[in-house]
């Protein structure tokens, strides 16, 4: 595969110095109340339940979301809703497997250790629920996006590369390391990363060696590190929620998709 000639350097946006975005249309204070439905599928002999939320008339393109380490839930509902809202088909996909949301924490390691440890499960599985959205009639141009350990999931495929008409890749809060062996593709889509500066499980040297190797491999990245903010910092309701940055990094994410899509 040849080799991009573009090579954006790195964008670290310091939330702490500049102006606060605009609150987000929907106000996330009242109850939740899905637009959009629950959609059964499955992937080899396994039953798997995700969620499709469409946009009104054509579609900008279309954002497959991929869960944190609590399965899918009302809060990637909640997201896909929200990107309906702004012209997007979104699909949020199921890699536990229907049923299986976990609530202890050490289900929830158990639940993501079991893809850690099988990597192509985890890309055949984000391939699936891909496949999914596209038989329910989303939009062929797609990004891949993800929170937390979805974020962890995306880069995944993003390194994979071998889905069509794939848009581009985002991360929030996710994990950056690359594991040994395998390497992000010179014709990599762009990628979005969004980082918390006060996050104590993903460091500032996970994102500097991923901001290196995608520099030396010429893909095109914005990486936003927003000051204060820790780990699952765009989870609404939650300990770790911090508004301005994710507002922020919403914003930026709008703007990325507008570029690419």
């Amino acid at each position: 595969m040849a080799a991009r000639s573009l090579v954006v350097p790195l964008s670290l946006t310091l939330a702490a110095l500049s102006p606060l975005a605009q609150a987000q249309d929907q106000d996330q204070d009242q109850e939740f109340s899905p637009a959009g439905k629950d959609v059964n599928y499955t992937a080899g002999d396994e039953n798997f339940e995700g969620y499709l939320a469409q946009a009104e008339g054509d579609a900008k393109g279309t954002i497959l979301i991929i869960h944190d380490w609590d399965g899918l839930d009302d809060y990637e509902r909640q997201r896909a809703d929200m990107l309906a809202e702004k012209g997007f088909d979104a699909f949020a996909l199921d890699l536990f497997g229907q049923g299986n949301r976990p609530q202890a924490t050490e289900d929830k390691k158990a639940a993501t250790n079991r893809l850690y440890e099988n990597r192509e499960r985890m890309r055949e599985l984000t391939l699936a629920g891909l496949e999914q959205a596209r038989q329910q009639g989303a939009a062929e141009a797609t990004v891949v996006m993800g929170y937390c350990f979805g974020g962890t999931a995306a880069l995944e495929f993003a390194r994979w590369g071998e889905a069509e008409n794939i848009q581009g890749y985002t991360s929030f809060h996710g994990g950056l390391d690359i594991p040994e062996g395998q390497e992000y593709g010179d014709d990599t889509a762009p990628i979005f990363v969004a980082h918390g500066g006060a996050d104590e499980m993903v460091s500032m040297e996970d994102v500097a060696q991923l901001a290196t190797n995608l520099e030396e491999r010429g893909i095109t990245y914005e990486i936003g590190v927003y000051s204060g903010a820790p780990h699952a910092f765009s989870v609404f309701g939650s300990d770790a929620y911090h508004e301005r940055a994710d507002q922020r990094s919403w914003d930026t994410f709008m703007e990325f998709l507008g570029e690419i899509m």
